[in-house]
């Protein structure tokens, strides 16, 4: 398969199209049928052998029936589209803050051209490509904002005469250089928020730019390489997608599909770990034509130093990134930190592939607001979350007792130590969001296509479970757990599903969705998720947004509010066809969000000439906080 067909594909179709899964299904026959609408929220979920009771009291037939009714969001939800626009409420308005190419430089004006490439110069001093996951910081009475930019569109971002793959080191560089993260300052101005450009605060970190690893893997052999013989400097973060904020303000970048940046030009190596996490082959981009680094015949080792969660600094610009590797390593989609009960940080991570694990991290040590945070992201326990079908829950250690691996290991494999352990395999588990007023968490499973039909990459069992009780699950859904005794370091949980995601004007089964879904709200794929401070669980999708077959009716891909207490959804935005809404947060005030819009269609937002990925402002007409 080419490079040019490589790149285009998503990147769950390029982890099959290099890893493919055997199609037999080795497990339990279940029927379409067998779970009713009813069975999610209110009654008995059947399947296999056993059965789940949900039924929290959450939601009522009389709530959710008002599909068309205002809800009490502060808004009349809006109605599906499938045009090449962005839609918010009548009273809301939007505004496009920051394009792809936009300067954060003004040695960096006009670098962006509809007619030509960025010059590779300037590719680290503009607004990189396809933003991701994105946190607001206060920083001397001043607004920042860390954003990632999660990976490239070759054919749109090199010359037009590369026909999307790379020829030269340059054009490599010049890729390198538009993802990563960005730093930059915003202000509140007559016309509404801008990025400031030329501040102190403003910074670009890349493929390219150097980096440490901390925690127990640092030093390891595993990590070392020709380039870093004593494995502790690493080059890059690599596709960056969601997101983290510490309790101390420093910002947490994910690393996620890292595997595909990898291929080999000659022999590979030979070990589990390469299958597993999906290296080998050709790598998405051709980056190993041109950078022996990238080379996995050249450097087997490079690898294990991506796929981790990177902590950087945004108030001091020439700090040093850090890779947690105590987080572990596997496709990192966010992470979201809590201060647990008795004082310690915990860190809740999903791995974003089909059939792997929704993780748990928690330091040995306790935080306390003005001490010392050095040790608190390097010295603690990893857990993996196993799902009863009673509607319980625990947390399994990864522990050299527990997996048989030792501790270093168990961080470069992360995925075959919570296999080993029997946790729970996932539909995807991406965004994890933690109620800030009380002690409960959310998980948003996307959809798994593989559910029931043939085992993860490490042959893991994927039958319908209670926590994923779809086979086929093209939809998601999202699950909700509260920790014993209001301590997110507790060992054991209850859970429930928020919702479960659905086409009730298609299916009058448990593909229908649950019952707060219907034919106003109905949605596909929950990927991105934040809380706003008034308790309000704020869901974003990257779904199929053909309007067509099991999609008919649901329309582009949208932003959703709901209610954890009644269990109330409202679709607040749409956004252009053929981009997804991800990254959320607000400014200091609560008058304004920033909305990530990544990959859109058309030739969105300026009108002419290739899309642009870009953040958008939204806000109330009459000036009111709204998160």
């Amino acid at each position: 398969m080419s490079e040019n067909s490589l790149h285009e594909l998503s990147w769950d179709e390029f982890d099959e199209a290099r890893s493919p899964r055997p199609e037999e299904n080795e497990f339990d026959q279940v029927v379409e049928n067998a779970i009713s609408r009813r069975g999610v929220l209110g009654g008995a979920l059947a399947f296999g052998s056993g059965a789940a009771v949900f039924g929290t009291g959450l939601f009522s037939s009389t709530s959710m029936a008002r599909a068309t009714e205002t809800l009490p969001f502060g808004f009349a939800p809006i109605d599906t589209a499938t045009d090449f626009a962005v839609h918010v409420p009548e009273g809301f308005s939007s505004k496009v803050l920051v394009r792809l190419g936009d300067p954060l430089w003004s040695d960096a004006q006009g670098a962006y051209s509809a007619d030509a490439a960025i010059p590779v110069e300037m590719s680290d001093r503009v607004f990189g490509e396809n933003t991701d996951g994105m946190e607001l910081f206060e920083v001397n009475g001043r607004q920042l904002i860390a954003v990632n930019s999660e990976y490239v569109n070759p054919k749109i971002n090199l010359p037009p005469e590369a026909e999307g793959s790379p020829r030269t080191a340059a054009e490599v560089t010049l890729l390198k250089s538009l993802q990563g993260v960005t730093v930059m300052e915003v202000a509140n101005t007559s016309g509404g928020y801008e990025v400031l450009i030329d501040s102190p605060y403003n910074r670009r970190i890349t493929h390219e730019t150097e980096m440490v690893l901390a925690g127990p893997l640092a030093g390891h052999a595993l990590v070392q390489t020709s380039a870093d013989p004593q494995g502790l400097v690493v080059k890059g973060t690599m596709n960056n997608c969601g997101s983290g904020k510490t309790l101390w303000g420093t910002y947490l970048t994910c690393e996620e599909n890292f595997n595909g940046y990898f291929g080999a030009t000659g022999e590979e190596p030979v070990g589990e770990g390469y299958a597993r996490y999906g290296i080998g082959g050709e790598g998405r981009y051709g980056y190993e034509k041109f950078d022996p680094r990238y080379d996995i015949s050249v450097e087997p080792n490079e690898p294990h130093r991506h796929g981790f969660v990177t902590e950087i600094d945004p108030a001091d610009p020439s700090s040093v990134p850090v890779k947690r590797t105590a987080l572990g390593r596997f496709k990192h989609e966010n992470a979201e930190m809590v201060h647990a009960k008795d004082g310690r940080v915990v860190v809740y991570l999903g791995d974003d592939e089909r059939g792997e694990y929704l993780y748990r991290y928690v330091s040995n040590d306790i935080y306390t607001e003005g001490g010392s945070t050095e040790a608190l992201l390097d010295d603690g326990t990893l857990y993996v979350a196993k799902f009863n079908e009673d509607q319980t829950g625990e947390w399994l250690a990864l522990t050299s007792e527990t997996t048989g691996m030792d501790a270093v290991e168990i961080l470069c494999f992360t995925r075959m130590a919570a296999s080993a352990v029997g946790g729970t395999t996932m539909d995807r588990p991406e965004w994890v969001a933690a109620n800030p007023l009380k002690a409960e968490a959310y998980c948003a499973l996307t959809n798994n296509k593989n559910r029931g039909v043939k085992p993860n990459a490490g042959g893991d069992d994927t039958s319908v479970n209670a926590v994923n009780p779809r086979e086929t699950n093209k939809y998601g859904q999202i699950v909700r757990w509260t920790p014993a005794d209001e301590n997110h370091a507790a060992d054991m949980f209850a859970w429930d599903l928020y919702v479960m995601a659905g086409n009730p004007t298609v299916y009058d089964n448990a593909y229908a969705g649950s019952d707060n879904v219907n034919a106003g709200n109905m949605f596909n794929s929950p990927d991105g998720m934040a809380f706003s401070s008034d308790g309000l669980l704020w869901i974003q999708t990257d779904g199929n947004y053909k309007n067509e077959d099991e999609f008919e009716g649901m329309g582009n891909n949208q932003m959703l509010v709901g209610d954890p207490e009644t269990g109330e959804i409202a679709r607040f935005m749409t956004v252009p066809y053929g981009a997804e809404v991800t990254g959320l947060c607000w400014s200091v005030d609560k008058m304004v969000a920033f909305v990530g819009v990544q990959h859109p269609g058309g030739s969105w937002p300026d009108g002419e000439g290739n899309p642009r990925s870009s953040i958008i402002t939204v806000q109330r007409h009459d000036g009111a906080a709204f998160g």
